[in-house]
């Protein structure tokens, strides 16, 4: 067998189907379909048909049908792993775009509760600094370090250091300071505007300031918007 090329096998098996149609052809009284040198055909490497037995020629279609397999096989093989690996990356990336998605919405959502959480305590914080404007408590007279104190409780955190600088540079935190006709910690001027914050506005501090805050607000934006103009014109 080892002397038959594939070649040699195709001749072999094409000579083989030539007789058979001989054979039949002389048996139905027709002429031969193919002449005895066909039936005689070589193979390619010059081995005749007839001396190959027929066991050995069942072999060699045996061992080229299990050759097919095996390269049918292979290639389903190829195919099925190059099919598992695409399956695979195409799952990883699935897999990494859920968990980018699912870190995304953990910080948004923390991002949201910060949010919500630092909005609850300025509300607190406000709702606090009103309800502490409300219940201090009326004295015949206040010390430098009470006004101040209260102050505190009524101008917002970030804004009482320009707050203070403005009162200091006008009344020396003196409640009752007058200068004509300007009065008190901020030297309203006239005086009695304070009274839209409360008619106690000659002696309770905490009216002073929170129409000086008012004003302040209104006229510029913030008491450190108004500390800024002050420092340019040396009055507001």
């Amino acid at each position: 067998m080892s002397r038959i090329s594939a070649r040699g096998f195709a001749v072999a098996s094409a000579t083989a189907v030539t007789t058979v149609g001989a054979v039949v052809g002389v048996a139905a009284g027709g002429p031969a379909a193919a002449s005895s040198d066909s039936i005689e055909a070589a193979a390619s490497d010059g081995t005749l048909l007839a001396d190959i037995p027929a066991g050995q020629q069942a072999q060699i279609q045996t061992a080229s049908l299990a050759q097919q397999a095996d390269a049918q096989s292979a290639q389903a093989s190829a195919q099925a792993k190059k099919s598992a690996e695409e399956a695979a990356r195409l799952r990883a990336a699935a897999d990494a775009k859920a968990k980018k998605d699912a870190a995304d919405k953990t910080k948004a959502d923390k991002e949201k509760a910060d949010k919500e959480s630092k909005a609850r305590d300025l509300e607190t914080q406000s709702a606090s600094r009103s309800t502490n404007r409300d219940t201090f408590k009326v004295q015949s007279s206040y010390s430098v370090s009470e006004v101040q104190a209260i102050a505190r409780q009524i101008v917002p955190g970030d804004q009482f250091q320009c707050f203070s600088n403005i009162v200091t540079k006008e009344s020396s935190w003196n409640y009752t300071a007058s200068n004509g006709s300007a009065y008190g910690l901020v030297q309203a001027l006239p005086g009695s505007k304070m009274s839209s914050a409360g008619s106690d506005w000659q002696t309770n501090p905490a009216t002073q300031i929170k129409w000086g805050l008012s004003y302040m607000n209104g006229r510029y934006g913030s008491p450190c918007g108004a500390w800024s103009f002050w420092l340019s014109h040396h009055s507001y």
